[in-house]
């Protein structure tokens, strides 16, 4: 949705435990949808930079189709830039089916499946196609009103309300993405450390932002 990805800083090696520290603090500080589970799930999970994926498989209750259907999800939010490839070439669609099938509770769970359709059903509606057929425009459009209706709906829920579909879905592109290889060596940059101390380093404007360290 943004020509430039959102940049959250995920060092190379570091667990998603603290990924999703930080990607919650680029949201706004609002606590993941998946909870201590999420947390749970991610504690013996691999360092960030590694990408387990479905393989051409089912994962839970999501379809090939499904992961392929939420790849295209993620890389509207994360397209493809001058500068790396977006959140579908690190395989963020089974990235996201594996966390909504491995942390969500199962109303959760059928408040993101719902979403899935729901996400079609505005494509259709706006566009007279399905969000699989449309244009990369059409995509950015449909995603960028659910975006906002997202943000007024986050904004004004009540206590014990649940989480909107399209909050979920960008929770887990923006985690997924940021947690790959792809997404920590070529949407950021990155060099190994101990090195020299170097507090003041030129910046052109444009440039990557500088991965930190754990």
């Amino acid at each position: 949705m943004t020509n430039e990805p959102e940049v959250i800083i995920t060092p190379l090696g570091m667990h998603r435990r603290e990924a999703i520290r930080r990607v919650s603090l680029l949201l706004g500080g609002v606590a993941f949808v998946g909870g201590t589970s999420l947390l749970e799930a991610c504690a013996g999970d691999a360092p960030a930079g590694g990408r387990s994926t479905g393989g051409g498989k089912a994962i839970g209750t999501f379809s090939v189709q499904d992961q392929a259907f939420l790849d295209e999800i993620a890389d509207t939010i994360l397209p493809t830039t001058d500068k790396s490839p977006g959140a579908k070439a690190a395989a963020t669609g089974a990235f996201m089916a594996l966390m909504v099938t491995d942390t969500y509770t199962p109303e959760d769970q059928a408040i993101f499946r719902s979403g899935m359709s729901s996400v079609d059903h505005a494509c259709r509606t706006a566009h007279r196609t399905s969000f699989m057929d449309a244009t990369s425009e059409q995509r950015t459009a449909v995603l960028a009103q659910l975006d906002q209706e997202q943000h007024g709906y986050m904004r004004d829920r009540k206590s014990g309300e649940p989480t909107h579909y399209f909050r979920m879905m960008k929770e887990l592109s923006l985690l997924g993405f940021f947690t790959s290889e792809i997404g920590y060596n070529q949407a950021m940059r990155y060099k190994e450390t101990p090195g020299a101390f170097e507090p003041c380093t030129p910046y052109t404007p444009g440039e990557t932002i500088w991965a930190s360290h754990a």
